[in-house]
């Protein structure tokens, strides 16, 4: 087996002011007392620490070349010697290791075990170039959900220990953007001046159940270099009580403007893009309730991938790390024609399929998503897009379990990026099937077409998606209803699931894997995003004369 070499280069970097939500300290002096007052204020050193940057190159035998920045310095101890840099070369580096269970491999991050199975898997059904991005490494989660538990003295902002529902408090995690780290001591400090009471999972009391945490970096004012480490969070507090005229609402407006007027826009440190309130009193483990309100600051959150901007509301699904999702989507639209008819399925807010609809100027797109509340956010993304966009676009709100083949035929590429589960059976069938299906028009079909339909639920459901579209373009387009997609693009971030699928799919003999590449999304894990490219198999005419029957 070929080992990836790294090579490690070192700078000093000096002269540079850098604000910190409580003074460094080396991870073997980290303690799990209430940080002091005095420690909560704002700091800024004249001299940046000297730590190093280290850049680890990967031998093209294993993996594409990757330059990541380190870990923020106030995680890590001051190198004194050249002897200890080694250790920290594609390292964690994290306090919390031990007893978070938010990664699971400290070493080796830009490469994880995963990565020689998955090239294994991809050669064995003939794809010998499959490819690896490992991405940032440090610093790379743009997106959080943490718990808050313990007290309002002694409030636990964190995970839970694997297996349990003891919190963890992860105060200097070296996987999260440093804003995010810096966003979650200011409320701790809210938690504890308020007196705000972290939720009990056991009585079912208290204020304050989680806290999401969400980076933006798209901020047209800084040079493109500055944006990203100078990204704003937005932060979504999830409240203990049905909604915002109960007893305890002036905690929380209480909380919101602490937050604003320490962190945001008029602050110093402006560090808080916006103050959300999320309403939850259930008792089981989902962690947002249906009810959202604004509370302070922007309303509107926007980013920057794949050619275009996008909006996400704190109730959309987003992806964790920004800067992976992009590659992801650049690497996606080689795989798709110019002028191509796109069925974007579990398509969330549409982001894959808009910016399909910008950059390869679709002649139409179709997003499909089961949730409700992404709508909006596809509302406002259209309404960015340039104007030069002439194709049909649209958002059904429906659930692509119900009638799969309905929402495949008439579109050249199909994309699909499933949660970790994989395909519903009933999808995986209707594409297993494809080839010798005898096809129906889709859901825009003939309205003798939706008589021949006899199920109910499957008639109910077109119905209900039908008055939950949004279209915009042009609504008719010239295309065939009749036609079946060349091309299935497959995103999976679940290894397991996709394994299973892909199988199918191939054994089904409807389709044929052409490529693979795999996204470093979760370092520290032995989790990896996938992109496949699958053909559909064209059946060969038989030619020739038949064989005289011998008397």
């Amino acid at each position: 087996m070929v080992r990836p070499s790294c090579t490690i280069e070192i700078f000093i970097l000096l002269n540079v002011d850098i604000h910190y939500p409580f003074p460094p300290r080396s991870p073997e002096k980290f303690s799990t007392r209430p940080p002091r007052a005095t420690e909560m204020s704002l700091y800024t050193l004249p001299i940046r620490p000297t730590y190093p940057i280290i850049t680890c190159r990967v031998s093209p035998a294993t993996a594409p070349t990757v330059a990541s920045p380190p870990p923020p310095p106030s995680l890590l101890p001051p190198a004194t010697s050249a002897t200890a840099v080694p250790s920290l070369t594609c390292a964690l580096q994290c306090p919390h290791f031990e007893s978070c269970s938010g990664c699971t491999h400290e070493f080796n991050l830009h490469r994880p075990v995963i990565v020689d199975e998955a090239s294994n898997f991809f050669k064995g059904l003939g794809v010998s170039d499959f490819t690896f991005d490992s991405c940032r490494l440090w610093g790379w989660r743009c997106r959080a959900k943490l718990a808050v538990r313990g007290s309002s003295e002694n409030p636990l902002i964190g995970l839970y220990q694997e297996g349990t529902h003891n919190v963890v408090d992860i105060p200097q995690c070296n996987a999260h953007h440093p804003n995010i780290n810096a966003a979650v001591e200011l409320l701790r400090k809210g938690v504890r001046e308020l007196n705000i009471e972290p939720y009990d999972e056991d009585q079912g009391t208290g204020d304050l159940r989680y806290v999401q945490m969400a980076v933006t970096t798209h901020n047209t004012a800084l040079p493109a270099v500055e944006r990203y480490r100078n990204g704003r969070v937005q932060v979504a507090l999830v409240w203990n009580s049905r909604n915002e005229k109960s007893s305890n609402s002036d905690k929380l407006n209480a909380l919101a403007n602490f937050l604003w007027r320490n962190g945001g826009s008029r602050s110093k440190l402006h560090l808080i893009h916006s103050v959300w309130a999320n309403f939850q009193t259930s008792t089981n483990n989902i962690i947002f309730g249906n009810r959202w309100r604004h509370l302070l600051g922007e309303r509107d959150f926007w980013e920057h991938v794949g050619g275009i901007d996008i909006s996400l509301d704190p109730s959309s699904f987003g992806q964790a790390n920004t800067r992976a999702f992009d590659n992801l989507l650049r690497k996606l639209h080689k795989y798709v024609p110019f002028g191509a008819s796109v069925a974007d399925l579990y398509a969330g807010a549409g982001v894959i399929g808009l910016s399909l609809a910008a950059t390869k100027k679709c002649r139409s797109v179709k997003c499909i998503e089961i949730n409700k509340e992404s709508k909006p956010s596809f509302e406002k993304t259209v309404d960015r897009l340039p104007k030069s966009i002439e194709g049909s676009i649209s958002w059904h709100n429906a659930d692509t379990s119900i009638d799969p083949l309905s929402w495949l035929v008439g579109s050249d590429v199909i994309v699909i990026d499933p949660p970790r589960k994989g395909l519903d059976t009933t999808l995986i069938d209707a594409l297993r099937t494809i080839s010798s299906h005898k096809v129906k028009p889709s859901l825009k079909g003939s309205s003798s077409n939706i008589k021949e339909e006899k199920r109910p639920w499957v008639l109910r459901e077109r119905e209900r998606a039908k008055e939950a579209s949004v279209q915009v373009g042009r609504e008719t387009i010239s295309e065939d209803p009749q036609s079946l997609p060349e091309t299935l693009i497959y995103i999976s971030c679940g290894w397991e699931s996709f394994k299973e699928d892909c199988k199918s799919l191939l054994n089904s003999k409807s389709w044929q894997l052409e490529k693979a590449h795999g996204f470093n999304f979760f370092p520290g894990t032995q989790s990896i995003e996938v992109l496949a490219v699958f053909k559909r198999s064209l059946k060969k005419k038989k030619t020739g004369k038949k064989k005289k029957k011998q008397g």
